[in-house]
């Protein structure tokens, strides 16, 4: 496992052209019968009470392409559509999981993504952990989802539900500008770039938040990764530490939220997941969102990262939380102890 750990922890995960790494804990299942599954299902969805194991054990130990030829097949044999079948049996967080586990992750990130924001009220916290953690690719294929299913314009939306420099910090970033990562080092661009930073914010009165968007939103995850590096030499406080004495609110979260995705994104979900848990409450709307929306991109990966930080596995940590069929399946996600 350590060697593993060690091969992982060397891997850049950029936010640039090409798709990032997958680290998933949901897999194909072998010997894959999609109409087995939809019998078992039908027959679950029938029993009295209703057998919600079942229901779990498939559909959590299944990847979405899978689940699309089960819920295919489910239709065929009773009829019905699958996700409504489920909706009639299951309710509360369960029933959360299970359905977000019916929708691809571009899917089920656009159907969130209009969660925090319709309605009185806005989800500012939600709305600043996908916007800021997705990749180029990953919010193209959100917005096009977005207008195609939910037939609204994201960049609407972001604009009608935030205002000022946080509204133009998540725009900035939904435009998908983020330049791909070059195999070039360009140093000089490097230096300018720490420098404009530095100059915009602990160098001068108020801050130029214009400067700041346009390098965070535009630049490649390995350039602005030399960029922090190369801003310690100019300013007597890190990029963080500048951050937090330069903006506040949301707009200081996004920025934050941002530079931890740059520096480690596995270790922020890990950090994220961790606070869902911290208290009596579990925050059970954020831990489904990041189980569900990472079992299929890196969530083995964010399960190391968990162990190295806190020193207990994200399986345990679940146990100790979690109760029930929502226990269950979250632990299936989980893929395993460490």
């Amino acid at each position: 496992m350590a060697l593993v750990s060690e091969f992982l922890g060397h891997l850049t995960l950029g936010f640039g052209g090409g798709r990032e790494p997958r680290f998933p804990t949901v897999v194909p299942a072998v010997n894959f019968d999609p109409e087995k599954d939809a019998s078992w299902i039908d027959t679950a969805t029938k029993t009295k009470g209703v057998d919600e194991a079942i229901i779990i054990d498939i559909l959590t130990k299944r990847t979405y392409s899978q689940r699309r030829e089960i819920a295919f097949e489910y239709e065929k044999k009773a009829k019905k559509d699958l996700i409504t079948a489920l909706k009639g049996v299951l309710s509360g967080s369960l029933e959360n999981v299970v359905l977000g586990l019916l929708r691809n992750t571009a899917q089920y990130d656009a159907f969130e993504l209009r969660a925090s924001m319709k309605g009185l009220g806005t989800d500012e916290e939600s709305l600043i952990e996908m916007v800021c953690s997705r990749s180029n690719e990953e919010l193209v294929e959100i917005k096009k989802v977005y207008k195609e299913l939910l037939k609204k314009d994201l960049e609407k939306d972001v604009a009608g539900d935030t205002s000022g420099d946080f509204c133009r910090l998540l725009l900035s970033l939904v435009e998908a500008k983020r330049e791909d990562p070059s195999n070039v080092v360009d140093y000089e661009r490097i230096d300018n770039d720490a420098r404009a930073l530095y100059e915009a914010g602990v160098k001068r009165k108020g801050t130029d938040v214009a400067t700041w968007i346009a390098i965070f939103s535009e630049r490649s995850v390995p350039h602005l990764q030399k960029v922090f590096e190369r801003y310690n030499s100019y300013s007597p406080y890190d990029i963080k530490e500048s951050i937090r004495k330069e903006v506040k609110g949301d707009l200081e979260k996004s920025f934050l939220t941002l530079v931890e995705c740059f520096e480690n994104k596995q270790l922020y979900f890990a950090n994220k997941l961790n606070d869902t848990m911290k208290s009596k409450s579990v925050k059970e709307k954020v831990l489904t969102r990041i189980m569900v929306s990472r079992c299929e991109v890196d969530l083995m990966k964010i399960r190391m990262e968990f162990k190295a930080q806190f020193g207990k596995s994200l399986y345990q940590t679940i146990s100790e939380h979690t109760k029930g069929d929502y226990q269950r399946a979250l632990l299936n996600l989980c893929g395993g102890d460490d």
